[in-house]
């Protein structure tokens, strides 16, 4: 079995067929998925999916390129429209929420990094006041991105690193932590050295599988709409990595993942 830890399939690349491949895939055996939120109205259509697939949760939070959003609301009906998504049984961690400082010198609409930071540190905050884990995005942000991290707890917050892109050493420094990272896509790729390295170095368990699909579709798949099918390719450029076999692979990380979101099997 693979639970796919990572997905936006509310966006409308996937308008055309979502139903359908949303039903197919427990037959292919990816029996889980976590529909992830980047703003409040993805955070809302991510419950709405949780509610109607068998196996699925949902995420909720604002992605730091979407964090104009809450900076216009202001904290007070920020933290109410969270707190209804959060109050959600199909809610399972908040996110993805984080830093993303790229293309800040090409996109001149790129929401500055105070906010960012601030809208970081609130969601680290309501997260913990939940008690839910934490599904973060770090892109060109690594120290700030672990200087708020270890403001906040470090080691006493439960967070995947989703999409994870630093070297070996910032992954060390978050496995010390008892942190997750999130392997997707990216592994396969002839360029990806780093996060094979990565993969290599760090246990089994503290992988969790991901597509953040449409997006990083995997080898020979690279620039195409990805989906949770294509994790297989994921899998075996995995096993191959660690010297084990794919069942090993899916199992160990599927187990991973419903500790993470902390669900039952029951709830399938």
């Amino acid at each position: 079995m693979i639970f796919d830890t990572h997905t936006h399939y509310d966006d409308p690349r996937f308008d055309e067929d979502r139903e359908e491949l949303l039903r197919s895939l427990p037959g292919l055996g990816i029996t889980r998925f976590a529909a992830v939120g980047a703003d409040l109205e993805s955070s809302r259509r991510a419950i709405g999916l949780a509610r109607r697939f068998p196996g699925a949760c949902a995420v909720i939070g604002v992605h730091p390129d979407d964090t104009a959003e809450p900076e216009a609301l202001g904290e007070e009906r920020t933290r109410g429209a969270l707190e209804e998504l959060a109050a959600c049984p199909e809610c399972a961690a908040v996110g993805e929420i984080g830093l993303d400082y790229h293309g800040e010198d090409i996109y001149p609409d790129k929401v500055p990094r105070p906010v960012q930071q601030k809208w970081f540190r609130f969601q680290l905050e309501f997260m913990k006041e939940r008690g839910l884990p934490g599904v973060i995005h770090s892109r060109d942000a690594a120290a700030d991105t672990l200087k708020i991290i270890r403001e906040a707890g470090g080691k006493d917050l439960s967070l995947v690193h989703h999409c994870f892109g630093y070297e070996k050493e910032m992954a060390k420094i978050y496995l010390d932590m008892g942190h997750f990272l999130g392997i997707g896509g990216v592994v396969t790729y002839k360029n990806g050295r780093k996060l094979k390295e990565v993969v290599q170095y760090m246990p089994l368990d503290r992988i969790l599988l991901e597509t953040d699909c449409p997006y990083l579709a995997p080898e020979p798949f690279r620039g195409r709409r990805n989906d949770s099918r294509r994790l297989v390719y994921v899998v075996q450029e995995i096993a191959r990595l660690k010297g084990t076999d794919r069942e090993s692979v899916e199992r160990i990380t599927y187990e991973n993942a419903v500790r993470f979101y902390r669900l039952r099997e029951e709830d399938q």
